[in-house]
């Protein structure tokens, strides 16, 4: 018997999903939970993470085009350069959310991300070492003792709103954990069978 994707109108998604909103079903559907391994992207994915401290994903999501131009494309190189006139500049920007202290953390966390690419050789060996490149499936979560370790080596090395709960979400987005629900159409078994 042939497994056939479900068509877009058809697939059941994760609780979580709003599924009148575009982007947050093209996020679910191919982005959540897939493994990523370029830095760019893991860079990206950190600094929406941190923003969306104390707010929703889908409001950081819906801002996500605006803060691809306001900080470079997400280049940590360049964003741990910014000095304080850009900061300003950034605090300014109505497209993003406009907290100074997460706009600090920003590039305090790019300066260390570009640290730890210095001496892991990539920021993906760094962060997907911790579970030896195995995706881990596990849902209703907020935290685990993986995202606690994480986020204590990451405060010990000097970053900011990298706290468990944040980092625990950071990993579902980057594929280290997959927590599609059971019965959404990319749960683990469903995922397997395509």
């Amino acid at each position: 018997m042939e497994n056939k994707i479900p068509n877009q109108e058809d697939r059941i998604r994760c609780r979580w999903c709003n599924t009148t909103n575009p982007l947050y079903v093209d996020y679910h559907d191919h982005e959540w939970g897939i493994p990523v391994h370029e830095d760019g992207k893991l860079f990206e994915m950190l600094l929406l993470e941190t923003f969306q401290a104390g707010l929703s994903w889908e409001c950081v999501l819906n801002k996500r085009e605006a803060f691809h131009q306001a900080f470079d494309g997400f280049d940590a190189t360049k964003v741990a350069a910014y000095d304080e006139e850009k900061r300003l500049t950034l605090q300014q920007d109505k497209g993003i959310i406009r907290n100074r202290l997460k706009i600090q953390a920003a590039v305090t966390n790019a300066r260390i991300f570009n640290d730890i690419c210095q001496e892991y050789g990539s920021f993906d060996r760094y962060i997907w070492h911790f579970t030896d490149y195995r995706t881990l499936y596990e849902t209703d979560r907020t935290t685990s003792p993986l995202s606690d370790t994480i986020s204590k080596d990451l405060y010990r090395k000097g970053m900011k709103f990298v706290g468990s709960t944040i980092i625990y979400s950071y990993l579902q987005a980057i594929g280290i954990i997959n927590s599609h629900e059971e019965g959404c159409w990319l749960a683990r078994k469903n995922a397997q069978a395509l």
